[in-house]
């Protein structure tokens, strides 16, 4: 049976959702059986092509109710990170499709404007959807388009920093935008902080509501709201509120209309509160309680891990997990548990993670040693000088951030710990290409963004002894800020532990002589290169290898060498070609008499969309193959 027939016979109102046009045709009752649909589809179609499932099985009312309620693409829908958006993607012409979810040359898993008119901005991060739809809502003010301006955003990503502007500026210049917040209690790993706590607990009056809603109505029939009038309405509003509910609201605090909390998962109470709100004026949000996971309970009970759980058994709920016997581990869980042998010996390590304890697997120190241990919940910017601060009074901080994550703390990076030279280790997780995430989460920049910090030690491990042994050196004192980036998934070696030692600081090591042509990689792209190599061997080629584990400082000693005996020298990283490793080796010959020439491969220019990890490397030239022969191309043409 294909696909079409499978949808047409098993989701009979979906297979007629072609646009938000057919959804808004159905009656409101039967908007129930329609989110019931949808569930079933996004659990067939995920337990084979996997996703992000607990986010989206969440808010499936949400995206209905919105789409029924708002006259999209005309209105505007801003997701924030967009795991919990596949229904949206599912209602908006794309639901036969859905099957290539986050393949190449399919679906990208996030909301991507290039992709639909109906994804109005980039999804890929946490926190930016406020000041987004502010953006638009002002747009659409001054350009008189007369669209509606709705913001999605969950519960952990309102306490990101940006969020917290956003929510500051929405208060300061007229605009009429939503705000829809989703409150699952829940990010990836559990919610920490205080407005997660508030979150929590916060309710209000449905006395309040009603009081509050009829006043609204009452005044503006006599005109009273006006653009002068409504910061005092507002005002009166806020004062109402604490006097009815004994409490004053954060939100209605910075002069936004508040309503809720309501149960996320009743769509037919949804679509009476988004139309009671859509005509306000004035800043608005509403607070929602959703579960994730809702609909499917594996997920209901467990949803950390089925934020993401790859393959399952759609009908009992059974993951399809790979043998791990005999295989090496991942690299985050070298890094954790070598994390943890270092802060036994040293009680000055303390471990820091935002928003990511388990997928950074600093969770095996928070488990072992808590009171050392920090999840600051999706505040990248703040992990880094908090981590500053730890360092300069004393204590030395393992910050544990994805590469692409890491991008929104740049400026803390600069100012709060490499200026003050202080001893952070910045441990730099899903480093070059991620695969099926797409283009918002590959690690492609981190080496050209830290090489050009002053000071800044930056080293990648070609195995999981160097990650063990740089990690050992970083901690040692002296060493200033220090940044070692290592891929996502297993790694090479299945005997990962070692005795730890100190590496020279700026040196690389040898690989392998040759004759003619050297190639000098970083990091664990090294491997592809040693593959391409003895493939080449095997054709009576000999090329030497150098592995360089620094970047900065680099090995002055081993360019001398090159620049000495070879012609040609390969640069192979899995970074940007701009600004990484190639750049670094070209700056240092630019300055040379008789220099080699200089051949980079790396990640292109351009930004890489999603696929498997193996397909994005043969797409950049950095997989074995590819490299072997562009070796094998530049050997033949000199």
């Amino acid at each position: 049976m294909s696909d079409n027939e499978y949808i047409s016979q098993n989701f009979p109102l979906l297979a007629a959702i072609d646009s938000p046009a057919d959804l808004r045709r159905l009656d409101v009752n039967q908007l129930p059986k329609v989110c019931e649909e949808l569930r079933r589809f996004i659990i067939h179609f995920l337990s084979s092509n996997p996703g992000h499932f607990a986010s989206s099985m969440g808010a499936v009312e949400i995206n209905v109710a919105l789409h029924y309620v708002f006259d999209t693409p005309n209105d505007r829908l801003v997701w924030d990170v967009g795991h919990q958006a596949y229904a949206h993607k599912i209602l908006t012409g794309r639901r036969d499709r859905f099957y290539e979810n986050r393949t190449m040359g399919g679906l990208s898993g996030f909301p991507n404007p290039s992709e639909s008119e109906y994804d109005t901005f980039m999804a890929g991060h946490a926190s930016n959807s406020i000041s987004a739809a502010l953006g638009m809502s002002i747009a659409s003010e001054l350009t008189d388009k007369q669209r509606k301006i709705v913001a999605i955003i969950g519960d952990a990503s309102i306490s990101g920093g940006l969020a917290f502007e956003g929510l500051n500026n929405v208060s300061s210049h007229p605009n009429n935008m939503l705000i829809v917040l989703n409150d699952n209690d829940m990010s990836i790993d559990e919610n920490v902080g205080a407005l997660s706590a508030y979150m929590t607990k916060l309710t209000t009056s449905k006395r309040y509501n009603n009081v509050r809603y009829k006043a609204y109505q009452f005044l503006r029939r006599r005109h009273v709201i006006s653009d002068k009038g409504k910061g005092l309405v507002l005002r009166f509003n806020n004062a109402m509120k604490s006097l009815l509910s004994g409490q004053q609201n954060i939100f209605e605090g910075l002069n936004i209309r508040y309503f809720g909390p309501f149960d996320g998962h009743d769509v037919v109470q949804l679509v009476k509160t988004f139309t009671d709100v859509k005509e306000m004026t004035g800043p608005k949000i509403v607070h929602l309680h959703t579960r994730k996971g809702k609909g499917y309970k594996p997920a209901e009970e467990d949803p950390s891990v089925w934020h993401a759980p790859g393959k399952f058994d759609e009908e009992t709920g059974e993951r399809v997990v790979g043998d791990p016997t005999g295989k090496p581990l991942k690299y985050q869980d070298v890094f954790g548990h070598t994390l943890v042998e270092l802060a036994e010996k040293n009680d000055k390590i303390v471990g820091i993670t935002a928003a990511m304890p388990s997928g950074t697997s600093v969770s095996m120190l928070q488990e072992t040693m808590p009171s050392r241990t920090f999840d600051v919940g999706i505040s990248e910017g703040h992990a880094v000088t908090f981590a500053g601060g730890l360092a300069k009074d004393g204590m030395h901080p393992f910050c544990a951030i994805y590469s692409s994550f890491l991008q929104r703390a740049y400026d803390h990076i600069i100012h709060d710990v490499a200026i003050q030279h202080l001893p952070v280790t910045f441990c730099i997780d899903r480093a070059g290409l991620v695969g099926e995430d797409g283009v918002t989460h590959h690690g492609a920049y981190d080496m050209a963004y830290l090489r050009c910090i002053p000071g800044m030690t930056v080293a990648a491990p070609m195995d999981e002894h160097c990650l063990r042994h740089l990690m050992y050196t970083s901690q040692l004192d002296g060493k200033g800020p220090f940044a070692i980036r290592y891929p996502r998934g297993g790694g090479v070696i299945k005997d990962w532990q070692c005795e730890m030692k100190e590496l020279p600081v700026g040196k690389g090591r040898k690989l392998s002589d040759g004759q003619r042509l050297a190639v000098l990689s970083i990091g664990t792209i090294g491997n592809e290169v040693k593959k391409a190599l003895a493939t080449l061997k095997e054709k009576g080629v000999e090329v030497a290898h150098y592995d360089m584990i620094f970047l900065k400082p680099i090995d002055e000693s081993i360019l001398a060498e090159v620049g000495e005996k070879y012609a040609h020298v390969v640069t192979v990283e899995d970074g940007t070609i701009e600004g990484g490793l190639g750049s670094a080796v070209a700056e240092w010959y630019a300055d040379k008499e008789n220099a080699p020439r200089v051949t980079r491969l790396g990640i292109p220019d351009d930004f890489i969309h999603q696929g498997t990890v193996p397909q994005l490397k043969e797409q950049c030239g950095i997989d074995a193959v590819s490299i072997a022969e562009t070796i094998q191309k530049i050997l033949t043409q000199n």
